[in-house]
């Protein structure tokens, strides 16, 4: 059933214009390539510094002559009420809203027009058209999250049914579980798998140690595809080998986009179409072909908020031989996440702190950072910075989201601080399962 592009269209997203906008682009020449992104740059640039007054006085200017002298912008920067951020004349009913999964430890709400997001979604359906995988017909195994409110449960599932996907639930991936997503993939015809690498690869240890090859329970299955936590190669050697088909690495951000994609040459492909990525030193200079530093974004098409010399969090590099209209990503050191394993033996993968997050979080920008420890299989200690210390109501929210996501025999303690602990690259991790060095 061909519903998913007209339900983005009736829902007033062009897809059918952003495709056509996407073609146009990829149409430019290599030797243009230089001159399109330049004239992007200077256009979202500019058109921020004239419509947006939270990004005119960040800039400290109101126009832009000088690439390099744009200050970086980093996510505490936009932890502040979304109307504060807003250019002129959007809202929040005439563009796409939604929330950082706060992976980072920086939540925040964000908007995109809906030209912009539509272009994202363009640029999805391109990566994912590379291997013949059509949204609209494809059956997808889904290992992703879903809300547990009755609302927001069954929102989720009727994009499910309009997407030609069926979930998998991954905030309980004990073997009961896995025998249930095993049986399921023996009686489905199944075209591709699409999640989180870490849930995936807990599916094919599991898969391992009974010596099964999916493909041989699932024979239609084609490709994996991993995505939001670090893609480790013995990780996917494995899954490859489980699993019986290709492992595709997509790496995106929902405030941003699809940022890079692995092609069928096995080379992972920055968008440079939508996006200007650099990679910057840590005085906010770029760095040549090769080398490692962080990841800085420019969304060249949102016009409701500003993303611009957008500081991911992540760390990288671009392959040596990487060009404007082609760069390549040669290594990128970005989200990994611990399992908690809880004292009825169910295990839990760390991405599912990032929906309590979501869950949780208040448009007021208050808590700016912050992590989730867990100490023993009931004890889990949430540290955090804040404006203003959370309330005992916002205590008990945050707990009420934890015990509805993991079980109610939890002991959780909150700790305030003035800063936060950092890893030597500069991430937070916000799970960090401490049972492990304990022992």
């Amino acid at each position: 059933m061909n519903l998913f592009e007209p339900t983005l269209q009736f829902n007033g997203f062009p897809i059918k214009e952003a495709k056509a906008r996407l073609r146009e682009i990829q149409a430019i020449a290599e030797v243009d390539y230089q001159a399109y992104v330049h004239s992007l740059r200077k256009e979202i640039v500019n058109y921020h510094l004239r419509e947006n007054s939270y990004y005119r006085d960040f800039v400290g200017a109101s126009e832009m002559n000088n690439w390099a002298a744009i200050p970086v912008l980093k996510k505490s920067d936009l932890q502040r009420p979304l109307q504060e951020r807003l250019s002129h004349g959007f809202h929040p009913k005439n563009s796409y809203v939604n929330k950082t999964s706060g992976s980072s430890g920086h939540p925040f709400i964000f908007a995109k027009d809906k030209f912009c997001h539509a272009l994202t979604w363009a640029e999805i359906l391109d990566r994912f058209g590379w291997y013949n995988i059509n949204f609209n017909s494809s059956l997808q195994a889904r290992f992703y999250g879903i809300p547990l409110d009755t609302f927001g449960y069954q929102k989720e599932r009727l994009k499910d049914r309009l997407s030609s996907r069926y979930r998998f639930p991954i905030f309980d991936l004990s073997e009961e579980k896995m025998e249930g997503f095993l049986k399921t993939f023996r009686r489905k015809k199944f075209d591709y798998i699409n999640g989180y690498t870490s849930s995936i690869v807990l599916f094919a240890k599991f898969l391992q140690q009974k010596n099964i090859t999916l493909i041989d329970v699932c024979p239609t299955l084609k490709q994996c595809v991993v995505t939001s936590e670090m893609l480790f190669d013995s990780d996917k050697k494995l899954m490859q080998d489980v699993f019986g088909v290709p492992v595709i690495n997509e790496y995106g951000a929902s405030e941003l986009d699809l940022i890079a994609f692995t092609n069928q040459d096995d080379e992972f492909v920055v968008n440079s179409e939508t996006l200007f990525v650099e990679i910057l030193d840590e005085n906010d200079n770029a760095l040549p072909n090769g080398a490692l530093g962080r990841i800085v974004i420019t969304s060249l098409y949102n016009r409701a908020h500003p993303l611009i010399r957008y500081d991911i969090g992540d760390t990288g590099r671009f392959a040596k031989d990487s060009t404007l209209k082609k760069p390549v990503l040669a290594e990128l050191i970005g989200r990994s996440n611990d399992v908690a394993v809880l004292k009825n033996g169910k295990k839990v993968p760390g991405l599912t702190f990032y929906y309590v997050t979501k869950s949780v979080i208040e448009d007021d920008g208050n808590v700016k950072e912050f992590i989730i420890e867990q100490h023993a299989l009931n004890r889990f200690k949430i540290i955090y910075t804040s404006t203003k210390p959370l309330t005992e109501i916002e205590e008990e929210n945050i707990k009420k989201a934890l015990f509805l996501y993991l079980e109610n025999d939890l002991i959780l303690n909150f700790e305030r601080v003035e800063f936060l602990d950092r890893n030597n690259r500069g991430k937070l991790k916000q799970f960090v399962n401490l049972i492990k060095s304990k022992k």
